[in-house]
Formats: structure tokens, sequence, C-alpha cells
């Protein structure tokens, strides 16, 4: 019986102008069950590339012409996940500063022995792999991001989705005089490959445009709030860097003394540089700060000491059935307490049944939003004060 042919685990384009460096590589990786395709220089190798195909690249850095720093900042405008190995002989603290911002997976120094070629290029692959099955299921469970490999696709869509913004705006309600409290923006867009704003959020992280989305948010949120009404407004914590956050001519600053900035307890501010001085800003304009997703942070409650925040919202999860779970009318009763100590007012979001509002009143909150009252809408929705609205 004839052997059945080995199955490739692999296809590595190898880039480097000393042929003779060059075959070795190949041929320590075919021996390892690798198909491999071979390129002197970033040019011929972006031609090999976009042939489609490729699982993994090793290029040199220094090479006539296209060189592999060049030849990476191409390969990551076409795909945002092919793993990238980057060699040189000349190791120098700027080539391996830029290979890393541009997404290199490595960066080896020659000369290269076999074993740690076939250690990283093994890693390459595998990466590879479940980046191709991470776009497959993504594409089988009808995921808007499942082509996010596609670095021109995903940008031509984030352009268009920011053409297409629109805001949609909830109420936060006083339960105990049926009053509105204030009203929350939303983003929208009526790009269809970016339909929600978990896709939308997604893709600009991804093609590190979060300060474009954010000044869009930021010129058309405030619109229906000339002469009444308090706006609360969701930041990423990448909008406290951007200097147009605090420019005093724009549309969210003229409005500033009526505006409640939230910040998420889900992400670090740890990365964002002066944070305290950058809030005391916010203040000096006008602003108020909100603490948002109280109760699932990401470093529990030590954002309030940053923060200082004059409201707080307690997270939906926690909201969710708390008429029904012990620990968790205990925990928003404490945070209550805790909130009117500190003078800061608490808002619980995600109230979706009259149980969980009669819960949650009775248990100290008094400033409530959720469904139950009014699904997300054009300015301003109508407000229902009885049962949740059918979906």
């Amino acid at each position: 019986m004839a052997e059945a042919p080995r199955r490739s685990k692999g296809r590595i384009l190898v880039v480097d102008d000393e042929a003779t460096l060059a075959r070795a590589y190949a041929r320590t990786l075919s021996a390892a069950g690798y198909e491999v395709e071979m390129a002197e220089d970033g040019n011929a190798a972006l031609v090999i590339f976009r042939k489609g195909g490729i699982s993994a690249v090793l290029t040199d850095i220094t090479m006539p012409g296209m060189d592999g720093l060049a030849l990476l900042g191409q390969i990551r405008q076409a795909d945002a996940d092919v793993p990238v190995v980057l060699a040189t002989g000349g190791p120098t603290v700027e080539s391996a500063i830029q290979a890393l911002d541009q997404g290199a997976l490595k960066y080896l120094v020659k000369p290269i022995d076999a074993e740690s070629l076939l250690e990283v290029m093994e890693q390459a692959a595998q990466l590879s792999k479940m980046a191709e099955m991470r776009r497959l299921a993504a594409k089988l469970a009808g995921d808007v991001n499942a082509r996010l490999g596609d670095r021109k696709v995903l940008e031509d869509a984030f352009d268009r989705a920011i053409h297409e913004l629109f805001m949609v705006y909830q109420p936060i309600v006083r339960w105990s005089d049926k009053s509105v409290y204030s009203y929350e923006a939303l983003v929208r867009s009526r790009e269809s490959a970016l339909p929600h704003p978990g896709a939308l959020f997604e893709a600009a992280e991804k093609l590190m445009r979060t300060d474009d989305l954010g000044r869009a948010i930021r010129s058309i949120a405030p619109a229906p709030f000339a002469h009444e009404h308090l706006l609360f407004l969701n930041l990423h914590p990448t909008d406290l860097s951007d200097e147009s956050l605090y420019d005093r001519s724009s549309p969210l600053c003229a409005i500033a003394d009526r505006v409640v900035l939230e910040i998420t307890e889900r992400a670090s501010l740890d990365a964002v540089p002066e944070a305290r001085a950058r809030i005391a800003k916010l203040r000096e304009l006008g602003f108020r700060i909100a603490v948002d997703d109280l109760g699932a942070g990401y470093a529990g409650l030590t954002s309030f000491a940053l923060l200082e925040p004059e409201v707080a919202k307690l997270d939906m999860t926690i909201v969710r059935d708390v008429h029904r779970i012990g620990t968790k009318q205990k925990l928003v009763h404490s945070m209550a307490e805790l909130c009117k100590d500190m003078g800061i007012l608490l808002i619980a979001e995600g109230v979706e049944t009259d149980e969980e509002r009669e819960a949650l009143v009775d248990l100290g909150c008094d400033l409530l939003q959720g469904y139950l009252f009014a699904r997300p809408g054009p300015a301003f929705p109508a407000i229902s004060w009885g049962q949740a609205p059918p979906a």
C-alpha cells in the first residue's frame, strides 16, 4: 500500500536577499512538514502574499528595495492577523520597537539555529490556524466581524459607519416623583456591516481609530440638548488622551454644565497618561463624572479614588433578578448606603421588570434606567411607568 502524502503544516513565506540563507531556512521548514515560498525582497514577497494562502511570514529586515519593516506594514494593511517574524543580523532598539508596534510576532537575531527557527514558526503556524478557525466560527455564527482579518474591508466598512452614525437616547428616571432625571446617548450606525455598538467599537480598536469614533459621537450627541435635559455620554478610556475632548469651542463643551461623562469600570485607566489631571480639567470645563458598570469592573471600587465621581451606575448584571437573589440585594443595599454617605448619586441600569424595580427602590435606588421605562430611541422616547414594553 502506498504511503499517504504527508499533510502540510502550513505555507511559510521566507523573504531574504541572502539566497544561501533563505534556502537553508526553506530546507529546515520543508523537512518539518511546511510548504515554503521564497522571495528575495519585499516587493516580490508582497506579490506572493497577495495571492493568498500564506500561513506565516519569515522576513529579513535589511533588504534592497522594500525592506522587512516596510513589508510588515504592507502586510498589516491587507491582513491584521497573519503572523510575521522578523530576522536581522544588525539588531537595533529602534527597529525592534517599530517591529513590535506594527504587530510582528517575533524579532529574531541572526544567526538563527534550526531548533529556534522551528519553535518560532510552529507558534506562528498555530496562531494562523487559530485566527482562521476564529474567523470561520464567527462567520458561521453570523458575526459581523468575521472578516476582521481583511483590514481593507474593515477600514471601508468603518469609514461608511462613521458617516452613517446617529444617536438614540434612553431616559434615566426618578421613581419617587415619576420624573425624567436625564437621558443617556447611545451610538448607532446605519452601516449594515457594523450594525451594533459592539461591532463598531471592536472595529475602532482593531484599526486604532477610537479617537475618530469618539470625536464623531461627541459632535452629534449634544444636538437635542440645546435648552434642557441632562445628558449622559460614555467615554472610551482613550478619549481622555484626545485633546479635542477639552476643546471649549466643541458642541459638547458648549453644554458641559449639563453633561455627565460616563467612564466604564470595566477598563483600566492605568494606561491614560496624567489621568487625574485630565479628569480635573474636565471638571474645570463644567463636566460631571460617572463611574459606569459599577460592580463588574476592572479593578473593583478603585476607580473611585481616581475619578471621585458625582454619579455611579450599578451594572445590569447585579440588577438582573435582584428581587430573587439575596446576595444581590445585600450588595445593592450596601452600595446605595455607601454612595449616600459619599454624596454620590446611584443609578441602577438595565431594569426590565416591575419586580426588579420594586426591589431596587426598596433597597435605596431611586434613579433607574432600562427597558421597563423606555427602549433607546430618537430624542426623546415616550416613558412607560407600568409593565415592561413588548420586545
